[in-house]
């Protein structure tokens, strides 16, 4: 395995360690130099060596880059980073559940692998696995073994359910993830399993938890906030700070991606936040999402229109900025509104609102129905 990734980013380039938060900005003219000398058995430069030492406190061997580096080559598709719903299914059952229903279903291991070879292609180097539950899909070890093995930084988004297993602590001390999301559902069995609807689900959580900080993984918490776990707020903040892992809370739910509005009667009105103004996001231009199927779309939430990576190939993602575009066009409800330059909601969001019949004050200033 590769101890260090020199690749192209938005214009720049980067030296990168997997498993670490820092990285270090190089001139083009030395990532050129690294991707001639790692075809050959030659010694790492001299500013390789003190941007290791300096960036990781890392010494590298004196020879042998090809085994110490990974090179990534340079691509036309100018993408950075993606998201990858390796599998719906899903060991938990919260009724908030912006996904409705979770099968467990998608592509074969042969799909998964030239999928993950597209992805690395159109120039992600960042890529987050989730699901679902992405930890209990049978072929996650080896798609994240992989993941890695092409040169990217991998996130994965869990409810944190398997991290105690021994083969995935073992997993992730050979292949160091860039970090690991957890959702934090409770601070209490009692809570935490009346949100999952899952019995045993807390004790192996909390195991899970212990796990990951005696490994020193880069775990988060998302303290997901729910009318079923309000009155602990508090005490699944202090939870985090018992572990040591920093936490955001999120308190404002959506309806399902296909615009079903159950998971709004679960929201603790009394805790949604204020969302700060809609400035735009990168979404079909630098940044896509992809389903089990290898569906590519512009993010989690405007999934329609698509592309059909599998069958169209790499070449079909260029779409995704035109489709951008259109889908934040001012329409169904939205077109002429003299509030949009501080809007709360971007257009595709606001969209599964509308087809929920959801409460407009929930995404919209003008408020009501």
């Amino acid at each position: 395995m590769h101890r260090l990734i020199a690749s192209p980013f938005l214009g720049k380039h980067l030296v990168l360690r997997p498993g670490s938060p820092s990285g270090v900005r190089i001139h083009e003219n030395r990532y050129e130099q690294l991707r001639a000398a790692t075809n050959e058995d030659v010694s790492p430069p001299s500013w390789l060596h003190e941007v290791a030492e300096q960036a990781w406190n890392m010494t590298l061997p004196s020879a042998g880059l090809g085994e110490t580096l990974l090179v990534r080559e340079p691509t036309t598709y100018g993408f950075a980073r993606a998201s990858w719903e390796i599998n719906l299914g899903c060991d938990y059952d919260c009724e908030f559940c912006y996904l409705g229903e979770k099968k467990f279903e998608g592509l074969p291991w042969e799909g998964k692998r030239r999928l993950l070879e597209m992805i690395r292609d159109a120039g992600v180097l960042w890529l987050q696995i989730t699901g679902g539950e992405a930890l209990v899909d049978r072929e996650f070890p080896a798609a994240y073994e992989y993941a890695n093995q092409l040169g990217m930084m991998v996130q994965v988004s869990t409810n944190g359910s398997q991290l105690h297993k021994e083969p995935l602590l073992d997993l992730f001390d050979r292949y160091p993830p860039y970090r690991l999301t957890l959702s934090l559902y409770g601070a209490s069995e009692e809570t935490y399993e009346a949100v999952t609807r899952n019995r045993g689900s807390f004790d192996r959580f909390t195991r899970g938890l212990a796990a990951a900080r005696d490994a020193g993984l880069p775990v988060k918490l998302n303290v997901v906030v729910s009318d079923r776990n309000a009155h602990e707020v508090d005490a699944m903040r202090a939870l985090a700070d018992e572990y040591g892992f920093p936490h955001q809370v999120y308190t404002n739910l959506s309806p399902t991606i296909n615009g079903n509005p159950n998971p709004l009667a679960s929201q603790a009105d009394e805790y949604l936040s204020a969302r700060s103004p809609f400035k735009g996001c990168n979404a079909g231009h630098t940044f896509f999402h992809v389903n089990p199927h290898g569906v590519a779309s512009i993010c989690k939430v405007g999934r329609d229109p698509h592309v059909q990576l599998m069958i169209e190939g790499i070449d079909a993602l260029p779409r995704l900025g035109a489709i951008a575009e259109s889908l934040h066009l001012r329409t169904g409800g939205c077109s002429g509104c003299q509030l949009s330059g501080s809007c709360w909601t971007c257009r595709p969001l606001a969209k599964l609102y509308q087809d929920a019949d959801a409460d407009r004050s929930l995404y919209c200033q003008h408020g009501g129905k």
